[in-house]
């Protein structure tokens, strides 16, 4: 994200930025990193592959949520919640908008919470709201 903060006509230097990320998310040296900032060229090099990028984040998404349906009875394998799932979702062929087939199976369209808690980003507390 701090490459993409830049000023377009800015060219990076990205072992400065690096070095500066590293230290405001306050990595020790001893971490090192799985990936570096070169391994993310193809992200820069066009938008089709950012929005092709985002289409495998919202699968995501709809992955977790429709799987915290399934958490949220008490039993992953819930037989009720699994037949609203093959009903609205999987045997709906295309013959129904995306959107209402989701509502249909979950109550709602879905949303990123369960993404978020999934990757620690967010903590569901005991009284159920979350924390950042």
């Amino acid at each position: 994200m701090d490459f993409h903060l830049l000023a377009p006509e800015v060219a990076p230097d990205a072992a400065a930025i690096e070095i500066q990320t590293r230290s405001q998310m306050g990595l020790p040296e001893e971490v090192v990193l799985r990936h570096r900032p070169p391994h993310f060229l193809h992200i820069f090099s066009s938008d089709d592959y950012a929005a092709g990028y985002y289409s495998y984040l919202w699968s995501e998404v709809l992955d977790a949520d429709a799987f915290s349906a399934f958490e949220e009875t008490g039993d992953v394998f819930d037989p009720a919640t699994a037949q609203r799932l093959k009903d609205f979702i999987y045997a709906a062929g295309n013959v129904r908008d995306p959107a209402e087939a989701y509502r249909q199976f979950r109550g709602r369209l879905p949303t990123p919470e369960a993404l978020l808690m999934r990757r620690g980003l967010v903590v569901r507390q005991e009284n159920g709201e979350q924390q950042q």
